[in-house]
């Protein structure tokens, strides 16, 4: 069977978790093995195992049939161990060739490094790559689509056999996509074995050998990719069936308007978009990549200036120059980098929660009512159901699922009748999503309004009540949610480059 690596009875244990617990996991030579579960399930930490960031507590890990102790990720790496993280480990100021070896550069005999011999040795990883990139490129003005590629010839550099790719193409489009599956099929001629971490089940048929399902910390199951539905895979993650049918689309059009947009403009990203929501009702904004979805949800939240349009909460004209007047006027915003834009990481999930009302826990002296702050995130932590060991963990060690819930807790706080999803599920598994699903339904149920921008069409068409189509910044239509559309209905008003808006109204 040609197995690189064997990893056997890996237990990890943290202050209050049991992490692993008994994991076997085993690649051969030239194969994609996807490791699939839920955040939380345990694949990053068996993997930071197998890469030497974390000593295992019990167990044993084997490289071609070798029993090895990992002091650190120089010996995963001297054994030929790569890893390409879901978020690149890249310096954008640099070119392609001194990222690839930084570090390690070939230097001339007074000690200055030989850009010639740099590049031509990047040059040969790319050429064995089969991929077209001038190794002096500036890594900043890369694709992301590109900028792994550079991660992937890195690797590539320390003569990697075993490759981890966690996520790998959670920020590229569908061409995008097919690009790096090319070199992942050129690495599999190769002999090199795929570990490939990944939360989109289409994905799996394209590219997956076999697969292993991980749920809280234990191993379940290796199956035949080819031959295993997805739905037992998701079954097996989540230890429950998952329902992925359309929401039932009640008429929201004699309920309140909450949010009316009148002639956004803003340069070439957004012109002349209009539209309206109503409360307990889910708008949600599809088109491709670059439409201009995104843009007008910052512009509607007060993040970008805008040129021209009127926004309308309630029927009264609100005049948004920034995200404090957004808040005040009941607008939440939920960004797709909830680690940059949504959450303070390194605080607790006490903080974070209360951070948008501070007022509300701050005595004229200045002083924070840490009680009171403690109740209401224990609070939301039992409404949402957010999983962590208390109120006072630190928000970056939660999972992609729980810290987008916290992030839900502090615009619930504030109170927002209107709340803008961006992304809501990206990076997040199949069980969290379904979670965020339920949760997007009990908010419309209780009268908020809500805006989500996805990529994902079965997503948008889920839990859309009406379906709000952009294409190079305008709005090019607007069609009914649930089971009422298809995709290629979508998909012909996001490459449509002139309005539409008589396919629906903008306004109905």
């Amino acid at each position: 069977m040609n197995q690189i690596v064997e990893m056997i009875g890996i237990d990890k244990r943290f202050p209050g978790i049991h992490a692993l617990k008994n994991v076997s996991f085993d690649l051969r030579a030239g194969e994609v093995h996807a490791l699939m579960g839920e955040n939380g399930a345990g694949k990053s930490t068996l993997m930071k195992v197998l890469s030497g960031i974390y000593h295992p507590d019990g167990g044993e890990v084997k490289i071609f049939g070798k029993s090895v102790k990992l002091d650190g990720p120089r010996s995963a790496q001297a054994l030929g161990i790569g890893i390409i993280h879901q978020e690149l480990m890249l310096m954008n100021h640099l070119t392609a060739a001194q990222n690839i070896f930084i570090g390690r550069e070939p230097r001339l005999k007074l000690g200055r490094i030989d850009e010639k011999q740099l590049n031509k040795q990047a040059a040969e990883i790319f050429a064995s790559m089969n991929l077209s990139l001038d190794p002096k490129t500036v890594v900043g003005t890369l694709t992301i689509a590109k900028q792994q590629m550079v991660e992937i010839a890195k690797a590539l550099s320390f003569h990697s056999r075993i490759l981890i790719m966690d996520e790998p193409t959670a920020a590229l489009n569908d061409t995008e996509i097919a690009e790096l599956f090319t070199i992942i099929r050129q690495l599999k001629a190769d002999g090199v074995g795929i570990i490939y971490i990944s939360h989109k089940m289409d994905e799996l048929k394209r590219i997956a050998d076999r697969v292993t399902v991980m749920r809280d910390g234990e191993y379940v199951d290796t199956v035949p990719a080819a031959e295993t539905p997805v739905s037992r895979i998701i079954a097996m993650m989540v230890g429950r069936e998952v329902n992925e049918k359309p929401l039932d689309v009640p008429d929201t059009s004699a309920n309140e308007v909450a949010l009316e947009v009148t002639g956004l403009k803003r340069g070439r990203e957004i012109r002349d978009v209009s539209f309206s929501v109503r409360k307990g009702e889910i708008l949600g904004f599809a088109g491709l990549m670059g439409a201009g979805r995104t843009e007008v949800a910052r512009a509607i939240f007060g993040a970008d200036p805008i040129e021209a349009g009127e926004i309308r909460v309630f029927g009264k004209v609100r005049n948004i120059r920034s995200p404090k007047d957004a808040v005040e006027a009941g607008i939440g915003y939920l960004s797709e980098d909830r680690k940059q834009y949504g959450l303070a990481t390194g605080m607790t999930v006490r903080a974070n929660v209360a951070m948008a009302t501070l007022k509300k826990f701050t005595s004229k002296f200045g002083v924070l009512n840490e009680p009171a702050m403690e109740t209401v995130a224990k609070d939301y932590i039992s409404q949402l159901g957010i999983r962590t060991p208390s109120d006072v963990q630190t928000v970056r060690l939660l999972s992609g699922g729980n810290q987008q819930k916290v992030v839900i807790a502090k615009w619930l706080l504030r109170n927002c009748d209107v709340l803008i999803f961006d992304e809501p599920t990206r990076g997040i598994d199949v069980g969290a999503k379904s979670e965020i699903y339920k949760l997007l339904e009990d908010l419309t149920a209780l009268g908020h309004a809500v805006i989500l921008i996805s990529s994902e069409l079965p997503e948008v068409m889920r839990l859309s009540h009406r379906i709000a189509v952009m294409c190079e910044g305008r709005l090019t239509g607007i069609l009914p949610g649930g089971a009422s559309t298809t995709q290629e209905e979508i998909m012909k008003l996001a490459t449509q480059r002139e309005s539409a808006m008589h396919v629906s109204g903008a306004h109905s």
